[in-house]
């Protein structure tokens, strides 16, 4: 059981500078050990955390000396205990958490146990912010229309987050319509330092949406995980982690004049993409960082997932403090979080000589190399400098099928798809824009894109330049903030005058919520196999993500999302082809809509002031009417309703009891799926729309809703009878069992049979025949979504053998008893011969106690061919959870044998 902490003799007192004290701290300078000194800041934060949790049971003094020997111990792959100091959840995630936070209060209940035990231990910060729908655009009066329909589709899921946010502890929500969750956490939430019961101690955060670590640009440490983690932290478990080795990137002089942040986020995707960071921290200095404002900081933190890291690191220095009080945070609080920082020797100061901190490797960037650029046409770290897009979008119609491919025979590319919209003769071509969003945390919270965006827009409307109607514009802001500093800057009415109207506040486009586009557009798509282009200002552009038609996505600045939507089309050199034509007929080029750095810069200056952020925040959690007027019942055991499609009792503690059942291993199983290289939690776990012939369209039909009310998938998380339906269900799914035909269905292997994935699971599972998943490379990337395990768990999928895993999803399997196995290196199913028609047998020892983390075992099939795997269970405690069945079922038999 827990003992002292064996630290407390480092337990000191932080003075302030004119008398009294700001509380006790573990001040890790008394350690007096050198190696701390060299150690990267991100991994300081790892210590100070294992210090002031150290109990010699959760957090053992063997755990602080591994961190302390960071620079020998990183490379070996050893496992630490980490206590983050608060969960951050959005609704789409939110909801499952609740549902399962009141699910295992029922379980506790039944076995015996104290449910009031199921409470967050640590501050929990839900931002309701994924359920703005684009079903309004170009409009004055969208914000309001878009809201009072998210309110009518959604007005069961946030009834049940506001019960949770009284029969729970600890647990603070954010009201619909108030922002995107990581905008508001860098404006808001984020403490940088807590001041907790007299004792300081550094921010940290776990969140269950993968941008989380956009915090790190605030000098916060924060990542995503999956949300069965994130409960557990919630509980008062350690997460269990593999410290990481830690990427330096340096950065040098400054950028040139009209690059944007954007483009250096997408610069830096992709040089950290090739070198390779997955479950790295990534940690940069240098004299570059004095020339990035926090906002700059927190978009290259923000996009963290799309190179690979498990966080995009900046130490706390001047900039940051800057930025909180630009914020709003008061001065004493500040002066507290720099006083904090400065003892514990956390705190860079460029004006004082630099210890050399020691990396595992190291990276440089002259920032004035940065160009303009985009990414895409299906992923975020395909970059392709603004130059070079004619020819590479003419690449990408030659190509074969593929991440850069469409296969558009040369006789077909020139195609012209006539159309009438509403009474106009309108026409499509291959490349034309029909979604233009600005959109997504990642630049909605940086003010220099968002008004350079604005000036575009300026310049645009002067010269007589309109964006063709037909083409669905929007803009999205990450928080009331931007709206009142475009307001103050008098930008606002040009970004209306080419139809980037408001439409809400929270995700959209980016996660799929781009709501229809005009059935005449639509039609003109579908019924001439044209490609049609979305342009966002997003970090996520996975083919069918942001909306069905557009198959080619590309991910840009906002001022070149306004710049697209103009042209009309993303088949342009903008060097030598007009933008459109000016009301005088003349002819308008990129070159005279395009602002200078300065120009932005001096609106930022006089635009953006703290009183917006103070305003803005004061009066965030009282939510608006709407909110207001939810009633909701006091209990703390929730009322389940049987019928209802938003939120059910999942079964995932049915027939628990004491004793765990031990670990399992497969027999026989059949194989549901076989994919090849980069399968997303998009592919596994759609949270777009529900598609109108999908299994789980038909369920929604068979309990009496309507097609206009489907919502989407995500909204449905508290649904596991839909999210099972929904799962594999992504249109573009590409599943080699099906011979080259794409969409969510599969072969059922004992009779040939053509089904959805789900019916085909459901076959198996009633059948009491086991399934497993083939897969290649980075099986699970994209935002990490508990669901993307979940769904796979309860279609009876037992096991997945893949090249190689995305981190959070890897975890997220193992969470749910799933086994993930990795083929040997240079082995794939295909290499090995393995077709997918074969039955496959896993054997496991049948003690926990006999197996290790990162094992090998042997897979056998019927057809007499067997092959070396690697368990992926990566630490002593994820065994644990895979031998209880679970981590939430290992929670449960925890708390309730726990004496606490």
């Amino acid at each position: 059981m827990a003992a002292e902490n064996p630290f407390n003799t480092i337990l000191k007192t932080l003075e302030k500078p004119n008398g009294g004290e700001f509380g006790k701290y573990y001040c890790l300078p008394a350690l007096n050990d050198p190696r701390i000194e060299k150690l990267p800041y991100s991994i300081k934060i790892l210590l100070e955390s294992a210090i002031r949790n150290c109990d010699e049971f959760q957090v053992k003094s063997k755990d602080v000396e591994k961190i302390i020997d960071w620079e020998n111990t990183s490379p070996k792959q050893v496992e630490i205990p980490f206590k983050p100091a608060r969960v951050l959840l959005q609704d789409f995630t939110g909801v499952p958490a609740v549902v399962d936070l009141a699910c295992m209060r029922d379980a506790m209940n039944k076995l015996g146990g104290d449910s009031n035990k199921i409470n967050p231990l640590v501050p929990v910060d839900l931002v309701i912010d994924h359920s703005v729908q684009v079903d309004v655009a170009r409009s004055e009066n969208a914000v309001q229309a878009n809201m009072e329909l998210e309110f009518q589709r959604n007005k069961e899921r946030f009834a049940f987050l506001k019960w949770g946010s009284t029969a729970f502890d600890n647990m603070l929500v954010v009201p619909p319509g108030s922002g995107i969750v990581h905008q508001v956490n860098l404006e808001y939430l984020g403490r940088v330092v807590f001041n907790k019961n007299d004792m300081l101690y550094p921010d940290s955060v776990v969140g269950t949406d993968s941008h989380t670590t956009m915090i790190d640009g605030l000098g916060v440490a924060g990542w995503g995980v999956g949300g069965i983690e994130a409960e557990a932290a919630m509980l008062g478990q350690p997460m269990s982690m593999v410290l990481p080795g830690v990427v330096g990137f340096k950065l040098l002089g400054k950028l040139m004049d009209g690059v944007t942040a954007t483009d250096l986020v997408l610069t830096v995707t992709q040089m950290l993409r090739k070198h390779g960071v997955v479950g790295k921290f990534v940690e940069f200095y240098g004299e570059g960082m004095s020339e990035l404002s926090l906002a700059d900081r927190a978009t290259i933190a923000n996009m963290s997932p799309e190179y690979g890291a498990t966080m995009g690191f900046f130490p706390v220095d001047h900039v940051t403090l800057q930025y909180l009080q630009l914020t709003g945070r008061s001065d004493e609080t500040i002066a507290m979080i720099e006083s904090y920082l400065r003892a514990n020797k956390m705190f860079v100061d460029y004006n004082e000589p630099q210890i050399e901190k020691v990396y595992s490797s190291y990276l440089e960037l002259k920032l004035e190399d940065v160009e303009p650029c985009i990414s895409g046409p299906k992923r975020p770290h395909d970059r392709v400098p603004l130059k070079e897009m004619k020819a590479d979008w003419h690449a990408c119609l030659d190509n074969r099928v593929g991440f850069k491919g469409f296969a558009i025979p040369k006789d077909s590319q020139n195609k012209v798809a006539k159309f009438s919209f509403h009474g106009t003769p309108a026409e499509l071509r291959h490349g034309d824009v029909v979604i233009a969003a600005i959109t997504s945390c990642t630049n909605t919270s940086n003010p220099s894109v968002m008004l350079g965006a604005a000036v575009v827009a300026k310049k645009a409307c002067e010269l007589g330049l309109e964006v063709k109607p037909w083409v669905k514009t929007s803009l999205a802001p990450g928080s009331g903030v931007v709206t009142k500093y475009l307001q103050k800057s008098g930008l606002q009415k040009y970004l209306n005058q080419l139809g980037f109207h408001i439409v809400g506040y929270g995700c959209t486009t980016c996660i799929g919520n781009s709501g229809d586009i005009d059935e005449s557009v639509a039609s003109a798509i579908s019924e001439n196999d044209m490609v049609a282009a979305a342009v966002l200002s997003g970090n996520r552009n996975f083919e069918g993500r942001v909306h069905p038609l557009t198959r080619a996505n590309y991910l840009a600045s906002p001022p070149l999302v306004v710049a697209y939507a103009l042209a009309g089309t993303v088949d342009i050199d903008f060097e030598t082809e007009p933008i459109g034509m000016g009301k005088d007929g003349k002819e308008i080029f990129f070159r005279d809509i395009w602002p200078s750095s300065e120009e932005v810069a001096n609106v930022v200056q006089s635009s953006v002031l703290p009183d917006m952020f103070k305003a803005t925040y004061q009066a965030i959690t009282k939510g608006n009417p709407m909110w207001n007027e939810l009633s909701v019942p006091s209990s703390n055991l929730y009322a389940w309703d049987p019928t209802s499609t938003y939120i059910h009792e999942p079964p995932y503690f049915k027939d628990m009891t004491m004793s765990p059942p031990g670990p399992h291993g497969v027999k026989d199983a059949y194989c549901l799926l076989n994919f090849g290289d980069s399968i997303t939690t998009d592919h596994i776990s759609p949270a777009g729309s529900i598609h109108k012939d999908s299994t789980a369209a038909k369920f929604l039909l068979e309990h009496g809703v309507d097609r206009r009310d489907f919502n989407s998938y995500g909204s449905r998380r508290g649904n596991d009878e839909i999210m099972a339906r929904g799962t594999f269900a992504n249109i573009r799914l590409v599943n080699k069992l099906l011979k080259g035909e794409v969409g969510p269905k599969t072969i059922h292997i004992p009779t040939v049979e053509k089904l959805s994935v789900y019916d085909a699971a459901m076959r198996y599972k009633t059948a009491g025949q086991d399934t497993i998943i083939l897969a290649g490379a980075e099986y699970g990337s994209g935002s990490s979504r508990d669901w993307a395990a979940k769904g796979p768990m309860l279609l009876g999928v037992k096991a997945v053998i893949a090249k190689s895993f995305e981190r959070i999803h890897r975890s997220n399997l193992v969470g749910m008893g799933i086994i993930p196995l990795c083929f040997k290196l240079g082995e794939d199913a295909d290499t090995l011969g393995l077709t997918g028609h074969e039955r496959y047998t896993i054997d496991l020892p049948s003690s926990v106690s006999e197996i290790r983390p990162g094992q090998d075992v042997t897979v056998a099939t019927d057809t007499g061919k067997s092959f070396t795997c690697t368990v992926r269970f990566d630490t002593e405690v994820e065994l644990a959870y895979f031998n209880h069945g679970g981590i939430l079922q290992y929670v449960i038999r925890n708390l309730i044998s726990s004496k606490q």
